[in-house]
């Protein structure tokens, strides 16, 4: 295969200490919610992402010693020999397309529980848990960071002999004990690995070239560094000790590995960082520092700016977790001149949503993702049609799209229709509202490709009832009719609707992304949905108005996006914007120019001046056209698909609808026995 010239230089090979990566494509570390507890699980997604053209492909964080439990997160474990079998079946699948695999060691001090393991935790001076726990870590003395010492050059050496090729050295995110010893807000000691910048590094060092010295002939040694918190005079900073970090050690790691500090400003989402490779500008120095080669993220996706960052001299691998999740064949597209079919990152987080919630990786773009070995899904191949059958798709939303997409692919007639006069359903209308216009690339990326397809007809503009599908003789029938916000305020908090409302406006975030704004007078909006999408109408209408009242049962607002690592920016932003805030309050009724709030603990009342109320509660399924099909005759199958069948998130509707693609025309059991396929521990006989 020839490259683009335009693209020849990212896959040309690097020499990283004592091996070799094929190209300039390099998977950074990321967690995936499998590690330990699921390592074929694992080993299928990275195996994915080698065979997708990925040049270096590198675990999640890897606990090096039980002192480092972060149960119940399943990351990577490497405590003890009993956990190389499970690594080395990575290995392999990295190895078998010619990748090299990389291992981030991590001790976690402070920042791990050992909710498990019930060990001390470890941190550089006294301080509390990095979790609401009411426990705190003790300050390591000469004994505690000479073990720990030992515990990290042991695990090097697990690591050798299960088969990495690249081990780390990780003093990043604010998560790890190299890190903590470098920050003094947590380093107060007044020994020799306290006080100066030298003193602090002293650890870091120790494990450079301790490390170095255990496996350096045959594997490199990688160094993560976060070279600036995002917290101003407050925390570490890239022009001052970051970069003095990199003057002191510029030739001691294989690779650089750099990025920002916490995890939050590592991966932020589009909705408050719009740019993609938005941490260059923290990380471009390091590369004037040192001769060895440097990896910097950032969600970079566009093929010309990576091949820009490498002929400028900014960076020596292009380093990615979200991009190549979404796109585990991003490197082979751009290999192929394929740039089109790229599937971009949308920076939605509901990949780190799913570690945070401490289950298997998800994406809303790559509905593949984490089913590489439970269900054998893989992210550009699909099984040709069993027989001809020609399908119906209602619904050009994710799901609609999704399921339309695959079954063309798989070779069926599809016929895809949408009531609408623009297709993308709930896609395109929440893509519109404020931080979300990258959003819009879930419907863009399968349009492209079902337009080119010429198995597909589109129609738009065309709402359909039970006749009219059956007029149009399709005996597959695949109804993806979404969703609508209730404007009854039946939620999660209260299941009964809301009663009064005489001179108060009843609007719904349907009716915001519809264009119906409020009238004059104070507006609240009340969210009992919890999740992102009232705080994205406060923001948006706190941008037109100063008389917004956000009203949550929950404590603070929109506390699902702390998986999403948004929280905090959300009510930030909303309080800087002027957005009053009401927690820990639920609508009990509406009144004449007010609403009732009521205490979700004491149910004392208080009133809000209101003109108009935005109810953020639940969505009543659209199955309308499912219940006046359901007991007609003629149709093979009528499946209803994504918000339809479960309102959730954007994710869950593209999942739905590639599932029920995939499984069309299959065994019936097939779809139950992926489902529950397990990794089941294998007990050996008592005593042994």
């Amino acid at each position: 295969m020839t490259v683009n010239a335009r693209y020849a230089a990212l896959f040309e090979p690097v020499r990283i200490g004592p091996v070799t990566a094929k190209n300039r494509f390099y998977q950074v570390p990321h967690c995936n919610g499998m590690g330990h507890l699921r390592p074929r699980a694992e080993a299928g997604m990275r195996g994915m992402k080698a065979a997708g053209g990925w040049g270096v492909v590198s675990t999640q964080e890897t606990e090096i010693h039980p002192s480092s439990d972060l149960t119940p997160y399943a990351e990577g474990r490497i405590w003890d020999a009993r956990d190389i079998p499970a690594l080395r079946v990575m290995t392999g699948a990295v190895h078998e397309h010619g990748a090299l695999a990389a291992v981030q060691l991590a001790h976690n001090g402070f920042h791990a529980s050992n909710i498990l393991t019930r060990t001390p935790a470890l941190a550089p001076s006294d301080m509390a848990l990095d979790f609401a726990v009411p426990a705190q870590a003790r300050a390591m003395d000469k004994a505690d960071i000479r073990a720990f010492r030992r515990w990290h050059r042991d695990a090097a050496l697990r690591a050798r002999e299960a088969g990495f090729d690249i081990v780390y050295v990780y003093a990043g995110h604010r998560m790890t004990l190299p890190q903590h010893f470098l920050l003094p807000a947590l380093n107060a000691r007044g020994d020799e690995y306290g006080g100066s910048l030298e003193n602090r590094l002293r650890l870091t060092r120790e494990l450079l070239e301790e490390t170095h010295e255990a496996v350096g002939g045959d594997c490199a040694v990688a160094f993560r560094f976060a070279v600036d918190e995002m917290a101003g005079p407050d925390g570490m900073q890239a022009a001052e000790e970051g970069r003095a970090v990199v003057e002191m050690l510029a030739e001691m790691p294989d690779l650089w590995d750099v990025n920002v500090s916490d995890w939050s400003n590592d991966s932020q989402t589009t909705r408050f960082q719009p740019e993609d490779g938005y941490q260059l500008a923290y990380t471009d120095f390091v590369k004037g520092l040192t001769t060895k080669p440097v990896v910097g993220v950032g969600r970079l996706s566009s093929p010309d700016q990576m091949a820009a960052l490498v002929a400028k001299g900014r960076l020596d691998l292009i380093g990615a977790a979200r991009p190549s999740i979404a796109d585990p064949f991003l490197p082979a597209k751009i290999a192929a001149d394929r740039i089109e079919a790229i599937r971009e990152c949308i920076g939605c987080n509901i990949c780190v949503a799913a570690d945070n919630l401490g289950g298997p990786i998800r994406c809303t773009q790559n509905p593949t993702m984490g089913e590489e070995w439970r269900r054998g899904w893989h992210p550009e191949e699909i099984a040709p049609k069993a027989a001809a059958a020609a399908a119906l798709v209602v619904g050009a939303g994710p799901a609609g799209l999704e399921c339309a997409l695959q079954l063309a692919r798989r070779g069926y007639d599809v016929t895809l229709a949408d009531a609408a006069p623009e297709p993308g359903g709930r896609v395109a209308r929440e893509s519109a509202l404020k931080g979300l216009g990258a959003w819009r690339r879930v419907a863009d990326n399968r349009l492209y490709d079902l337009r080119q397809r010429g198995n597909v007809e589109m129609y738009l503009n065309s709402p359909l009832d039970a006749a009219a599908v059956l007029e149009l003789g399709i005996a597959n029938v695949f109804l993806a009719t979404g969703a609508r916000w209730r404007r009854d305020g039946v939620g999660r908090t209260c299941r009964a609707p809301l009663t009064g409302g005489g001179g108060v406006a009843i609007l719904t975030p349907d009716d915001i992304m519809e264009g119906r704004l409020p009238g004059a007078g104070p507006v609240v909006i009340y969210d009992d949905d919890q999740a992102y999408m009232g705080g994205v109408i406060a923001d948006l209408l706190a941008t037109l108005r100063d008389d917004i009242t956000l009203v949550t049962p929950a404590p603070v607002v929109s506390p699902w996006c702390a998986h999403t690592l948004e929280q905090g920016r959300i009510q930030t932003a909303l309080l800087e914007a002027g957005v009053r805030i009401e927690a820990n309050a639920r609508l009990a009724a509406l009144g004449e120019g007010r609403v009732d709030l009521a205490c979700v603990y004491t149910g004392a009342r208080r009133q809000v001046d209101c003109a108009s109320v935005v109810l953020v509660t639940e969505r009543a399924r659209e199955t309308a056209l499912y219940e006046a099909l359901r007991d007609e005759g003629g149709l093979s199958v009528l499946e209803v698909i994504g918000d339809a069948q479960m309102p959730g998130l954007i994710a869950d509707a593209v999942y739905s609808g590639h599932r029920a693609a995939r499984y069309f025309q299959a065994d019936p059991g097939a779809a139950e026995a992926a489902l529950y396929r397990r990794e089941i521990p294998s007990l050996p006989e008592e005593g042994r």
